[in-house]
């Protein structure tokens, strides 16, 4: 999405600090048309190949030396660091795109694939740390460039555990002192970040449930395991049990997605299947949530005399941003586009595999805004009619370079 004019966008006055690293107009244009063609080629995670080629060519063509990660798909590329006497400051990207149909109207990049669309920003996050790259490139031809700064395309974002595991095995972070990362944000507007210190997503695993029992006649349901209502209270209890056993400010939920069950109106089933998610808060939480969740389920299938095979995946844990990066973004934010170009965010229920590289290094991930300020059209995301505002590229480019040269003179 664009416009004629950013002259309204929030944050357009110059910053605090003057530093290099800005956006031309030149290279503004050739982003905004790199992420197009992404959002209208998406690729599922593991299946990036179009994508990494492109990323490739085009850090080639700037004299770069990227390489593709051991999966196939995804790339790692260094800027300086020829001495190697200092560790690599970390810009990562997420790449994959969604399996859901692309529903905009009236744009001219709208998915080309079916049942495939860019509908969480991972084209808008790509093209910002390309961008960062190339103009980090080019200071470190000048001399500019006080240290060295590793860009990381992650496949498989939204494949769970998380494409950051496979790429974090591929060895991503070695000589990694700090990593950090931006998420598009349809609350916020464009030229705006939103920044938290502490936990700014939750944890997310995935739950499948299977209840067995005899089956039987409608007729006579005190004779057998009334299937159908004994899948109905682990729907409806279970989360009530789980509110009374573990701290409420973990923020530990289960939601059902999908819950099947018989084929014939006079016939209890013998067998019955659910799935859904858990998410929480907090650390703590998460890692106690198996066992919370495991002994909740079977409480309430015993009771309901069913049986019950529980399948707990693991997902990821929550993105906790590290305090002094956090500041380290808010100092960049300020540098680039003034105090007030800066929110505080919320602590969100998504899940976001980036929590991986901070079990290793410390780091932090900002809320990129990509509403269009007065846009009152509501562009959730995982929606098919999700769209960003393409100002919002350059404020990612320039967050990001802002950062790598602010921590590099520390």
């Amino acid at each position: 999405m664009s416009r004629e004019s950013e002259a309204d966008l929030p944050g357009e006055a110059p910053g605090e600090a003057v530093l290099p690293g800005t956006l031309s107009e030149s290279l503004r244009a050739e982003l905004i048309t790199f992420r197009r063609d992404l959002h209208m080629h998406p690729e599922l995670g593991n299946q990036e190949f179009r994508t990494t080629a492109a990323l490739k060519a085009r850090l080639e063509q700037a004299g770069l030396r990227p390489r593709v990660l051991s999966t196939g798909t995804g790339l790692m590329c260094d800027i300086g660091g020829r001495d190697g006497n200092r560790p690599f400051f970390a810009l990562r990207a997420d790449i994959d795109a969604l399996p859901i149909p692309d529903t905009k109207t009236g744009v001219p990049y709208r998915s080309t694939v079916p049942d495939r669309a860019h509908a969480c920003g991972h084209d808008v996050h790509t093209a910002a740390v390309l961008g960062a790259g190339l103009v980090l490139a080019d200071l470190d031809r000048q001399g500019l460039l006080p240290q060295p700064v590793r860009l990381i395309f992650q496949p498989a974002e939204e494949v769970l555990p998380g494409g950051a595991l496979d790429a974090i095995e591929s060895g991503v972070l070695e000589g990694v002192s700090k990593i950090i990362a931006v998420h598009c944000d349809p609350k916020v507007e464009a030229g705006v970040i939103g920044l938290r210190p502490g936990p700014i997503t939750s944890a997310c695993d995935r739950l499948e449930v299977t209840l067995d029992g005899p089956g039987g006649h409608t007729a006579r349901p005190h004779l057998t395991t009334d299937m159908v209502n004994a899948a109905a209270k682990v729907v409806t209890e279970v989360p009530a049990l789980l509110a009374r056993r573990v701290d409420t400010r973990s923020g530990l939920a289960v939601t059902w997605g999908r819950i099947e069950a018989g084929h014939a109106c006079n016939v209890i089933p013998q067998h019955a299947e659910l799935s859904g998610t858990v998410r929480c808060l907090d650390l703590a939480g998460w890692r106690a949530a198996p066992d919370l969740v495991h002994a909740a389920i079977d409480e309430i299938a015993t009771l309901y005399r069913a049986k019950s095979q529980i399948n707990y995946i693991r997902g990821v844990p929550p993105v906790v941003n590290d305090p002094v990066v956090t500041e380290l973004l808010r100092d960049a934010q300020t540098a680039r586009r003034g105090s007030y170009a800066i929110e505080d965010t919320e602590q969100s229920l998504g899940g976001e595999d980036f929590s991986w590289y901070l079990e290793h290094v410390p780091g932090a991930m900002a809320r990129l805004g990509v509403r269009t300020p007065g846009d009152t059209t509501r562009r959730d995301l995982h929606r098919g009619d999700f769209d960003a505002d393409e100002h919002a590229i350059t404020v990612g480019v320039e967050l990001f370079t802002a950062a790598a040269l602010l921590d590099g003179r520390a």
